[in-house]
């Protein structure tokens, strides 16, 4: 399974939504909150992008030398329609500056060193130190997995449905009539599966896959093994 840390890269690497949240700016919009762009630095830090009017930029900019606290908020929604839908959230707590130059006209660059970091998502909660979360590595599939998700919904919903056999095999309920059969979440160890019966219950497993995929072509065979477990 993913360490606490490679969950927490993940998510800042992903297309979830973020705000970065300040003392004495919780009456701004959410949109003004929100980064355009994050990312990771060789060290550690991140390194988000706002607009140059942002409120955000405006508190960096008055804090001057001083050290301005701020937590980068991130929620991870499920890509397609689920029961409880949220995912995970992870915070991740530091301390904010500006970093002029490195950013396109009209906006500004705010580089947030990390001290600390939470995570509490579909593995469970976990704090994660700065040095961890600095050496580790979002997994490969992070900027694919909301499309590669609503594909195998909308396209491959009998195939999905099929790993109630599996889910059988190990134990779980899978004779119980399903509502819904829906792909969770992916990542390179493996699919998780969020079932609903008709009577409104749900549970997910998890199917993972022989060996960590790392990349589109290796996930497909491991896919297709999937699919023909499930049905042989």
């Amino acid at each position: 399974m993913p360490s606490a840390a490679e969950r927490t890269r993940t998510l800042v690497h992903s297309t979830c939504s973020s705000a970065l949240l300040i003392t004495g700016l919780e009456g701004a919009r959410p949109e003004q909150l929100e980064p355009r762009l994050r990312n990771v630095g060789p060290e550690g830090d991140l390194f988000l992008l706002f607009p140059a009017d942002s409120p955000v930029v405006r508190a960096a900019t008055h804090a001057q030398d001083d050290e301005l606290s701020a937590v980068l908020e991130i929620t991870d929604v499920a890509p397609v329609s689920v029961p409880h839908r949220i995912r995970g959230r992870a915070w991740i707590t530091g301390w904010l500056t500006r970093v002029p130059g490195l950013a396109p006209p009209g906006s500004m660059t705010l580089r947030l060193e990390v001290d600390e970091a939470y995570v509490d998502d579909l593995w469970g909660a976990c704090a994660v130190e700065p040095e961890a979360f600095a050496a580790a590595l979002p997994d490969p599939l992070a900027r694919d997995e909301t499309e590669l998700l609503q594909h195998l919904h909308a396209h491959h919903g009998e195939q999905v449905r099929s790993l109630c056999g599996l889910v059988d095999r190990e134990g779980h309920d899978g004779n119980r009539r399903m509502k819904s059969v829906t792909p969770l979440a992916l990542d390179r160890f493996g699919l998780r599966v969020r079932f609903q019966d008709t009577d409104g219950r749900c549970f997910d497993a998890r199917f993972d896959f022989p060996e960590p995929v790392t990349g589109l072509g290796p996930l497909r065979r491991a896919m297709r093994r999937l699919f023909e477990a499930a049905t042989g």
